[in-house]
């Protein structure tokens, strides 16, 4: 239980938004800011990468086919069969360039919600949580977020979570499905300078928060109280995001990062940036499909 083991060694700089693809029995994710998007086959234990001509920073599962790109300065439709890239919606302020898209995930409604960062100042408290329809048009929901990272979806859908990274908070908004708007925001979990900050973030079959610690060394699973459940060491310093996978859903994948290694970072994290699974005992649930 709990064992890590590494099963593919990317080298990503920053691993990002792994989704399960029940459809091809796959994993893809993402290499954060405009490098290969990959595709793990975990049967034949191949890696497939996709080159990108985008500054993709997630990536979700698109009802109609192929997948949703979310990229700083856009959201798109992505074939990667053909590797086209159609765009859906363009950047959240235009007026502002410096306000980009960061992470993303899909409500059982169809719709995906999506965070922002001041990519000048990522400290600064600029980033907001967006909800983009299916007809294509977006909506501002949440506001004063020092990078909006991970977001994740109670088992009923009425709960939302939400990484504040550099405020080192998840905070957790009520979330009304008919409407798809949020209400009576308050702190989920505070994390110490020691723990890190909070980065990617899933909700498994039991309600329980999943979320990786930037510079942290570890992943944390916390009760729908808040309360800590349990931490899973990593050989590397920045754990970054999740998703349950295979035919049951019971297989906990990890992204890690390597941003920022010098030679001698390498030499102590050979393992860095590299793609893990880990049995938990836990199962998780399919990821929605955005229906536009």
């Amino acid at each position: 239980m709990n064992e890590l083991k590494q099963v593919v060694s990317a080298q990503n700089r920053l691993g990002e938004t792994p989704i399960w693809s029940p459809e091809e029995h796959a994993l893809y994710w993402v290499d954060w800011g405009g490098l290969p998007t990959c595709r793990f086959d975990p049967v034949s234990g191949k890696n497939t990468t996709f080159p990108v001509n985008l500054p993709v920073t997630a990536l979700a599962r698109r009802a109609s086919g192929g997948w949703i790109a979310i990229a700083q300065n856009g959201i798109y439709g992505w074939d990667p069969q053909t590797n086209a890239y159609e765009l859906i919606h363009g950047p959240a302020q235009p007026d502002k360039p410096e306000i980009c898209y960061n992470d993303a995930a899909v409500d059982r409604q169809g719709r995906l919600l999506v965070g922002t960062v001041n990519m000048d100042d990522p400290f600064l408290p600029d980033g907001s949580l967006y909800r983009l329809d299916p007809d294509g048009s977006l909506h501002e929901l949440d506001t004063g977020y020092a990078t909006a990272n991970g977001i994740g979806f109670s088992p009923d859908g009425r709960t939302v979570y939400v990484a504040d990274q550099r405020h080192r908070q998840i905070i957790v908004l009520d979330y009304d499905p008919i409407e798809g708007t949020t209400s009576n925001r308050r702190i989920f979990a505070g994390l110490s300078e020691e723990d890190g900050m909070p980065d990617g973030l899933i909700v498994d079959a039991e309600g329980f928060v999943w979320n990786g610690h930037w510079d942290g060394w570890k992943l944390t699973r916390y009760a729908p109280d808040g309360k800590i459940e349990r931490q899973i060491r990593f050989p590397v310093q920045h754990v970054i995001s999740f998703a349950f996978g295979g035919k049951d859903l019971d297989v906990l994948y990890v992204t890690t990062a390597s941003w920022g290694f010098s030679e001698a970072d390498w030499q102590k994290q050979p393992w860095a940036g590299g793609l893990f699974q880990v049995h938990t005992g836990v199962k998780g649930l399919v990821e929605p499909a955005f229906a536009g």
